[in-house]
Parts: C-alpha cells; sequence; structure tokens
C-alpha cells in the first residue's frame, strides 16, 4: 500500500496533520514508536489549550487520538530507522516493515535530556526518572527530587509534593525560568525545599537509589541529597539524523520553511523537531496544519501517472 500522506510521529503536531490530511478524504498512515501524545502526554495539567480550562495532557492525547482514530488514520506502531526517495515515492524503513509513502511529514519531536552522569544510566527505573507523571506514584509517601528550572519542573514537583513526604528542587541556577504562576505555587507549599547553584556529579546508592551528589556552583563545596526517586527535566534534544540525507539539520533541528517544506520535494516537518523559536502545545498543532494542507498541495501538483 502507498499512503498519499505518511506521518512519522505521534505527538500533538503528528496527530494534528493526521486529522487534516484524514478530514480531507486522503489515506494516510502514521506510524509511532512508542506512545502517542509526545510531551504533552507527561503534563500533569494542561491549561495554555483555548477553549480548554484544564486537562491533564494523558486526557487530550487520548482525545487527539480517538479523533484520528474515528476518522479513519491508520495507526501503525514501528520505529522508523531511514528514509529515502526513489521514483517519487518515499521508501520508509521502520524496525518491523516497510512502508511506502507519496508524501511524509516529519514530527518526531525531541526527546528528554541526560544529565550524562556517573550512575544515571545504572540508576534508570531504578530511583531515576525523566517522567514525574509516569513514575511519580511509585514514591507515595517517599523523599523525592526534581532536578530542572523550567515549567516542566515546577509542574513535576508541584504533582510529587501531594504524594510525597518531601520534594528537593534542585537548579543549577540561581532561579527559576519557568512561568511566575508556577513559581509561586511551588513556594507555597510546605514540603518542597528548593536548592539553587548546584551542578548534579553524581547518582549513588546499591540496588536502588540513595541520592544525588552536587557540587555548589560558588563554594565549590560537595553536598549529598538523599532521595528515593529523582527526576531530570532539563529540557529535550532533537532526534533526527537518521533522516539527514533528505534533510538539512541546524543543531539536530530541521530546517523547513514557513510552508514547513524541506529541501526536499514532498517530504514536511512539523512541531518540536523543526528549527523555531517557540515550542509550545499550540505551535505544535500551528506546524501539523500547515504541514497536512502543503502535504495536499503536493499531492494535487504530481503528475497522473504517479497518484
Amino acid at each position: 500500500m502507498v499512503s498519499d500522506i505518511l506521518i512519522i510521529g505521534g505527538g500533538a503536531a503528528a496527530m494534528t496533520a493526521a486529522l487534516y490530511a484524514s478530514r480531507a478524504g486522503y489515506q494516510v498512515t502514521l506510524v509511532e514508536k512508542n506512545a502517542f501524545g509526545g510531551q504533552i502526554a507527561d503534563s500533569p495539567k494542561v491549561e495554555n489549550f483555548p477553549t480548554i480550562q484544564s486537562i491533564s495532557g494523558l486526557e487530550l492525547s487520548n482525545r487527539m487520538f480517538e479523533q484520528i482514530s474515528d476518522l479513519g488514520t491508520n495507526i501503525e506502531m514501528d520505529e522508523i530507522l531511514s528514509l529515502q526517495k526513489k521514483d517519487g515515492i518515499f521508501i520508509i524503513q521502520g524496525q518491523f516493515d516497510s512502508y511506502f509513502a507519496k508524501s511524509v511529514i516529519l514530527a518526531t519531536g525531541v526527546k528528554h535530556r541526560a544529565l550524562g552522569i556517573k550512575g544515571e544510566k545504572e540508576f534508570l527505573g531504578k530511583g531515576v526518572s525523566y517522567c514525574a507523571v509516569c513514575d511519580g506514584a511509585f514514591y507515595t509517601g517517599e523523599k523525592t527530587m526534581v532536578i530542572g528550572d523550567g515549567n516542566s519542573a515546577l509542574q513535576y514537583a508541584l504533582m510529587l509534593a501531594k504524594t510525597s513526604s518531601r520534594v528537593d528542587v534542585v537548579t543549577l541556577f540561581d532561579r527559576f525560568f519557568g512561568d511566575k504562576v508556577l513559581v509561586e505555587a511551588l513556594q507555597a507549599q510546605k514540603n518542597v525545599f528548593v536548592s539553587h547553584n548546584l551542578n548534579s556529579l553524581e547518582f549513588y546508592g546499591e540496588e536502588r537509589l540513595k541520592g544525588v551528589l552536587f557540587e555548589d556552583t560558588i563554594t565549590k563545596e560537595q553536598k549529598r541529597i538523599e532521595t528515593n526517586g529523582c527526576f531530570i527535566a532539563i529540557g529535550q534534544v532533537p532526534d533526527n539524523e537518521r533522516f539527514q540525507n533528505l534533510i538539512d539539520l541546524e543543531k539536530g533541528f530541521i530546517v523547513t520553511n514557513d510552508a514547513m517544506e524541506t529541501k526536499t520535494p514532498g517530504l514536511f516537518a512539523a512541531g518540536d523537531c523543526r528549527v523555531k523559536k517557540v515550542r509550545q502545545l499550540t505551535t505544535a498543532c500551528n506546524d501539523g496544519a500547515i504541514a497536512s494542507l502543503a502535504a495536499g498541495t503536493y499531492l494535487s501538483s504530481l503528475k497522473p501517472n504517479t497518484l
């Protein structure tokens, strides 16, 4: 089967693209390797999406998925390894299957940024995590920690404060870089303790995590903070090198124009995976809609024997 539009990814940009393309009557395939919703699925609460006062990221993701499923979008669970274009048709090689399409939208999002310190890999799943929404409940009544200074870190800490006996929030710099309303909400929590100017050095423990070793960036003194579970929220990084034979990259992000077009005709990119200044849920949806409409324009330009 040759799809009209194949979308790689399962986040807000990808599902918005699938929504527009499916409603337009195109044969659409969406391929996601893990879970649907992307980063937003990990958000405890979404309060900046128009018409919805407050909703969990997981529920919003589920609604998007149900919407495109009901419209007939073909859903495949697979990890895409490579992408080629031959004789006007894209050949998409997955871990389990091969796919073919007349146009492709890359909506691969970003992945969690790791600290890259000793013990991080060893204690992953044994006290170290990148998702408090996923794993926070495992530490009910215990000590938890969040490393990070942005909105995700603040949201994680607020969520953990409801169930943890103590939450340590550690930042590399001397302040938070998140929304004022979240910072103020965090400061009101009696079981949350904030430590600024600490550089993470090592996760330590035996079979499970026992704590984290830090260095004060000002005094250079080392400090240990005991915790049962540590959640890392220090940003994200792109994962687009496998497509670089057909795209241009800038610091790992895909270069597009305002129509989400890459340098390869018929290949588009949408969402956090592309070069852009603002990465928000609403801008991801915006990208997905534009990419889908641009793909439709591209399909209309093809010669009859290509369709």
